[in-house]
C-alpha cells in the first residue's frame, strides 16, 4: 500500500500539470490504405517514379489491390513495387503476408541493395525449419531497424539479423514467381 501511495504522490504533479507520466508511443502509418495502390508504384529510369495512386491494379498487372489485399500476381520477371515515401531513422515494419505453394517474393526497406525473402518459407526457403509458419495462410512479418542494421521475425521466429540497410529510402515489393498476398502494411518510427 505505502508503494502505490508512493506512487500516486510521484505521478500526480505531472498529471496535474497536464503533463503525461508515460511519453506517447509514436502510432503505426499504413502503407496500403487496403482499397488501391495510392503511394505506391515503380522506379523508372533517371528516377522516374511510375505513381498508380488511385488505381487498383499496377500499368503491367503485377500488382493489384481488392478488399484490403495487395496482391503480387504471378507473371513473368521479376517486378519491385515501391513507396512513394522514402523512410530513414530506427522504425519497426510489420505486415501479414500469405503465400501461394512455392511462391516467392520479397521485402526491401530503404532502397537497401538485397531482400528480406518473403515466401512459402518450408517449399522455397531459406526458412525450411519455422515451426510457427503456416502454409497458405496469414502469416506476420516483423522488422525491427536500428541505424542500418535489422532484426527480422515471422511469427516471432527470427529470420534475419544480418541484412545492411542505407540511411534512408522508399520500401518495397518483389515480384518473382508465384501468387503472394499482402495486408496490413505498416511502419512505425522508434525513438
Amino acid at each position: 500500500m505505502l508503494r502505490f501511495a508512493l506512487s500516486l504522490l510521484l505521478v500526480l504533479p505531472l498529471v496535474a500539470t497536464g503533463q503525461d507520466p508515460k511519453p506517447k508511443e509514436k502510432e503505426a502509418v499504413e502503407l496500403f490504405n487496403g482499397k488501391d495502390l495510392t503511394g505506391w508504384g515503380y522506379k523508372g529510369k533517371d528516377d522516374k517514379f511510375e505513381s498508380f495512386d488511385g488505381k487498383t491494379e499496377s500499368s503491367d498487372k503485377r500488382y493489384s489491390a481488392k478488399n484490403g489485399v495487395l496482391t503480387v500476381n504471378d507473371g513473368k520477371g521479376l517486378r519491385q513495387l515501391w513507396t512513394a515515401a522514402k523512410f530513414s531513422g530506427d522504425m519497426e515494419v510489420t505486415l501479414e503476408f500469405r503465400a501461394g505453394v512455392n511462391a516467392d517474393s520479397g521485402l526491401f526497406l530503404r532502397n537497401q541493395p538485397s531482400q528480406l525473402q518473403v515466401r512459402d518459407y518450408l517449399v522455397a526457403g531459406p526458412y525450411k525449419n519455422l515451426k510457427r509458419y503456416k502454409p497458405q495462410d496469414w502469416n506476420e512479418v516483423i522488422v525491427v531497424v536500428k541505424g542500418t542494421t535489422i532484426r527480422c521475425t515471422c511469427n516471432g521466429e527470427e529470420l534475419e539479423q544480418k541484412l545492411k540497410l542505407p540511411d534512408t529510402g522508399p520500401i518495397g515489393l518483389e515480384a518473382d514467381r508465384g501468387v503472394m498476398e499482402y495486408r496490413k502494411i505498416r511502419v512505425k518510427e522508434l525513438k
